[in-house]
């Protein structure tokens, strides 16, 4: 049984037991989210029904929280002597599901 949930503005496909990395949640590591299905599919019967997709319930805990790979920005202005550097890392989080529930 696997879901298609929507996780921080993006959809990803997880079943039980998955880890993955999501935008930055406020909740410490241990708490319990809940994830919003869009599509959930057990064997070969697919709900995607809004109806019976609001009784299903996805269930994943806070592993802990990360940062996402140092992108580097560049400014620089022609003949001027003007160079800029700048870093940044976004911040994320690293869930695990531990259930779903339908």
């Amino acid at each position: 049984m696997y879901a298609i949930v929507r996780a921080g503005g993006r959809q990803e496909k997880v079943s039980v037991g998955d880890v993955l990395i999501i935008d930055k949640v406020n909740d410490k590591p241990g708490e319990s989210i809940q994830l919003q299905p869009l599509l959930l599919v057990d064997g070969s019967t697919v709900t995607s029904d809004a109806a019976k997709l609001a009784q299903v319930k996805v269930t994943a805990e806070v592993v802990k929280a990360t940062k996402g790979p140092k992108i580097t920005i560049m400014k620089y202005k022609n003949k001027t002597g003007y160079r800029k550097r700048q870093g940044h890392r976004q911040p994320t989080t690293q869930i695990q599901v531990t259930a779903i529930e339908a």
